[in-house]
């Protein structure tokens, strides 16, 4: 049993304390936002995360997980202090690493004795050496400290089961006992462990978000492709996936990707390639060809619908993905923002995420339900592929809505039977299915 400090309640925060805590560690948690952690304290989740209030009530009775906003409390004699905190994108496109240094100059005087020092959070390469050197700078005792870069790979909707069951352990140090000890933690984990150098770590971690990042672009690009050769990019994707060297992971065409993650990471490796005098075209055009499935989606409704002004459009999802609430980089809200623009009144229904797509957006109706939503619109877009989309009644549905034309901005529902029951159906990358004439409803 170990105890552990983790800096930071967000979403890699929280589940790795909650998820330790129920490993049989002693974690408390501690974030600046004194809001959050007296909801902490009061068991209220600050997200959403399947499994994760179960894990945290639990622990709590258990007196393994607690919450504070205090250092002094904290950190003092924790044999780890894992800094999970947001390194969100700067100006340039560079990962802006305030909250990580002011983490370590507020964690740095109260370390006693050995102690190991993880980064969590997704940081550049070389940020373990600066976390080294600001440890130096600030503490005031004489201490052990060591840095071990231990990226995170957790996917938001399923952050508990990948934390509890991970690919693999990545671990990057300069001392070798520091990373055995971290390992330790992770010694009932029947996965590959990775022993490495603090750079390399932290590269592996942008590495691989940008390569996903990457999967999806490119199918996105032949998804383009494919509508407007007559071929279904979902049967492309099936072809593709059942080679063992290629795999059916993230080659599922749509909206593009969105989230905290891919996007900041993208953009924060291209930063690091351009200014140390690499060529990184391929994460731009990754990247750009991200924006443009968005930009696609109001310019096919356009082709559909003619202008869009005065026009009820209902978007369906909202989160960035299912089995979550985060609306950061979402793709329906910036189709969203680019209907409004466009003078198109907007309905809206999210199973999880509508409070927070209101604080980001109020230029929208926010309905009860997805029926509520579909009433008088002339035109749904599936942005997000609840469980709860999939089972909609589309001939009842199809009887509420002005027009009956469905864009389907993940692939969920079958064209022909959208066809048959009197939908324009427009899919990505769906050749031969997106010119269905519209049946308006009297």
């Amino acid at each position: 049993m170990s105890d552990i400090c983790i800096i930071g309640t967000g979403y890699v925060g929280l589940v790795s304390g909650a998820c330790f805590a129920d490993l049989g560690n002693n974690v408390v948690c501690l974030d600046i936002d004194h809001e959050k952690v007296a909801r902490l304290n009061r068991g209220e989740m600050p997200i959403f995360e399947p499994g994760l209030e179960e894990i945290v009530a639990r622990n709590k009775v258990a007196g393994r997980l607690s919450f504070t906003v205090d250092y002094r409390e904290a950190i003092p004699d924790r044999d780890f202090v894992f800094i999970a905190v947001d390194t969100p994108p700067g100006s340039a496109g560079e990962a802006n690493l305030g909250s990580v240094q002011a983490a370590v100059a507020s964690l740095a005087p109260h370390l006693k004795g050995r102690t190991i020092v993880v980064d969590k959070s997704t940081v550049p390469v070389g940020t373990g050496d600066l976390v080294n050197n600001l440890i130096e700078t600030y503490q005031k005792h004489d201490v052990e400290a060591h840095v071990v870069s231990n990226p995170e790979f957790l996917r938001e909707g399923s952050a508990v089961f990948d934390f509890l069951n991970p690919d693999r352990v990545v671990l990057g140090s300069d001392d070798e006992q520091a990373k055995q000890d971290v390992a330790f933690l992770y010694r009932s984990f029947k996965c590959p462990k990775i022993f490495t150098d603090l750079r390399t770590a932290e590269m592996i971690k942008y590495a691989s978000n940008a390569f996903l990042a990457t999967r999806v672009s490119f199918i996105n690009e032949i998804a383009d492709m494919c509508e407007k050769l007559g071929a279904d990019v979902t049967e492309v994707s099936r072809g593709m996936g059942l080679d063992n060297r290629i795999g059916v992971g993230f080659l599922s065409a749509g909206l593009g990707w969105g989230g905290s993650c891919f996007r900041k990471d993208v953009m924060a490796l291209e930063h690091m390639g351009a200014v140390n005098g690499t060529h990184p075209q391929l994460l731009r055009a990754v990247m750009e060809i991200n924006r443009d499935m968005r930009r696609s989606i109001v310019r096919k409704l356009r082709n559909q619908l003619g202008e869009l002004r005065g026009l009820t459009i209902c978007v369906l999802g909202l989160a960035f993905k299912p089995n979550t609430d985060d609306v950061r980089d979402a793709p329906a809200l910036e189709v969203i923002r680019l209907l409004v623009a466009e003078g198109a009144v907007v309905n809206a229904y999210d199973p999880k995420a509508m409070h927070r797509a209101a604080a980001e957006i109020d230029s929208i109706n926010f309905a009860n339900t997805a029926y509520e939503a579909l009433k008088e619109a002339d035109a749904a877009i599936l942005c997000t592929e609840w469980n709860e989309f999939r089972e909609i009644d589309w001939e009842h549905a199809g009887t509420l809505m002005k027009q009956r034309v469905l864009l389907d901005g993940r692939n969920v529902y079958d064209p022909t039977e959208m066809s048959e029951i009197g939908f324009s159906y427009i899919g990505v990358g769906r050749g031969g299915y997106n010119d269905s004439p519209l049946r308006q409803n009297s």
